[in-house]
C-alpha cells in the first residue's frame, strides 16, 4: 500500500501516478515549479523513495564484495552509486549510497526498498551486519543546489555526470560538455516525522519538475530506463556506478566481456520531441526507424525550455542521423535523436579517473 505524503495536502497539489504514486506531480504551476527547482529556489518532496540501512562494522567490504562499485574506502559524507547484477551481468538493484560513519544509507526507488532488503538479509552468513528496510520512517527531498539549513543533515550528492573512480564514460561528449553539469543534484534524508517542518516556507515542485530535469541530464533511472535485460553499458552508467578494477562481485564477467568489446547490443538515446500536436507520448511507445520497431520511449516530459522531451532505449545499430518517429497508439511524434551512449566504441569519448564525489 502507497504511504501518501503529508504535503499532498498542500494547495494545489495533485498526486503522481506509477513509481511516483504518494507525492505531489505537481501543485499547479508544473513549469514555474521546473524552473524554480533548476535555479535552486524551490525542493522537490521525494518521499516515495525507499530508504535501506546497514549498520555493523563489516557493512562496507560486505556490499564491496556485492555490488559493482569499490566501497572499502568510502569516507563519511561520501556519496557514490552501486549496482547489484545478475549473474549475466544485468541490473537487479541500483542504489545511492552514502555513509554516516557507523551506517551505510541505500536509497532507491520505491519497488526496490522491500527486495533489497530481503535480498540483503539472506547475503549476511555470519558477517557482522545488520540490515533494515526505514522506508517509512525516512522521507528524501530533492534539490539542485545545498540548502544551508539543512547543513546537518545527511544527503546524498549524486555523482552524475562525473566519472567516478575505476569508472567510464560511453557517452559522445567529454564530461565538460555533458548536460548533466546543468543539474546538480541532492537528496537529502529528513525523519518522516519532521518533513513538514523541514520544508516549512520554502517552495515546493513536484516530481514532475524533477523528472524534466533528470532527463534534460540523461540521468537513468531504475524501472524506467532499465528493463529485466539492461547491461549498464548501455545507459552510460559504467561512469558512476561500476568500478572496472575492483574484485569480483555477480555479474562482472560481463560487464569486462562488453567494455572490452566496446558494444553493448542497446543504448539510450535522448529525443527532442516534435511539438506541434501539443501531447506527448506515453512512456513504453514504440521508437521507429521507418517502418522498423528499434525501440521504446522509457521516460517524457515537458522541459520549460526545451518543450516535449524523452529518453528511449534503442538498437545500438540504429543510425546515430537517423530520424524517428515515436508512434503512441495511432498519434505519430517526429522525434530528433541526440547520442547519448555511442553507437561504436571508436565514437566513445571515455576515460578512467581517480575522482570520487564527496558533500560539499
Amino acid at each position: 500500500m502507497t504511504t501518501k505524503s503529508p504535503l499532498l495536502s498542500r494547495p494545489g497539489a495533485v498526486e503522481a501516478a506509477g513509481a511516483d504514486a504518494g507525492v505531489a506531480a505537481h501543485y499547479g504551476e508544473p513549469l514555474r515549479e521546473q524552473r524554480a527547482l533548476a535555479d535552486g529556489t524551490a525542493v522537490v518532496d521525494l518521499s516515495q523513495r525507499g530508504v535501506v540501512t546497514v549498520s555493523g562494522p563489516d557493512r562496507l567490504s560486505w556490499l564491496n564484495t556485492l555490488s559493482s562499485q569499490q566501497l572499502t574506502a568510502l569516507a563519511p559524507g561520501q556519496s557514490t552509486e552501486l549496482l547489484l547484477l545478475s549473474v549475466q551481468g544485468r541490473i537487479e538493484f541500483d542504489a545511492r549510497v552514502v555513509d554516516d560513519g557507523a551506517t551505510t544509507w541505500l536509497i532507491v526507488e520505491a519497488a526496490e526498498a522491500a527486495p533489497l532488503a530481503e535480498w540483503l538479509t539472506r547475503m549476511k552468513f555470519m558477517l557482522r551486519v545488520e540490515v533494515a528496510d526505514v522506508s517509512a520512517d525516512w522521507a528524501v527531498v530533492g534539490a539542485t543546489r545545498p540548502v544551508p539549513e539543512w547543513s546537518g543533515r545527511l544527503v546524498w550528492e549524486d555523482p552524475w555526470p562525473h566519472v567516478g573512480a575505476g569508472g567510464y564514460s560511453y557517452a559522445v561528449v567529454g564530461e565538460e560538455s555533458h548536460p548533466g553539469l546543468e543539474r546538480p543534484w541532492f537528496e537529502y534524508l529528513v525523519p518522516a516525522a519532521e518533513l513538514e517542518a523541514a520544508v516549512d516556507g520554502r517552495p515546493l515542485a513536484g516530481v514532475l519538475a524533477a523528472e524534466a530535469l533528470r532527463i534534460a541530464a540523461w540521468r537513468p533511472r531504475w524501472g524506467a530506463e532499465t528493463d529485466d535485460k539492461t547491461i549498464p553499458h548501455e545507459l552510460d552508467l559504467l561512469r558512476t556506478a561500476v568500478h572496472l578494477a575492483k574484485g569480483c562481485y555477480k555479474g562482472q564477467e560481463t560487464i569486462a566481456r562488453v567494455h572490452n568489446l566496446g558494444h553493448p547490443p542497446r543504448r539510450l538515446v535522448f529525443l527532442q520531441l516534435d511539438g506541434s500536436q501539443h501531447t506527448m507520448p506515453a512512456v513504453g511507445s514504440e521508437v521507429r526507424a521507418g517502418e522498423r520497431k528499434v525501440g521504446t520511449v522509457t521516460s517524457v516530459a515537458q522541459h520549460y525550455e526545451m518543450g516535449p522531451v524523452a529518453l528511449a532505449v534503442i538498437k545500438r545499430s540504429v543510425a546515430p542521423d537517423e530520424v524517428l518517429t515515436v508512434m503512441d497508439g495511432e498519434e505519430a511524434y517526429t522525434a530528433a535523436q541526440e547520442l547519448i551512449v555511442a553507437p561504436d566504441a571508436g565514437q566513445v569519448v571515455g576515460r578512467q579517473t581517480g575522482f570520487l564525489r564527496g558533500t560539499r
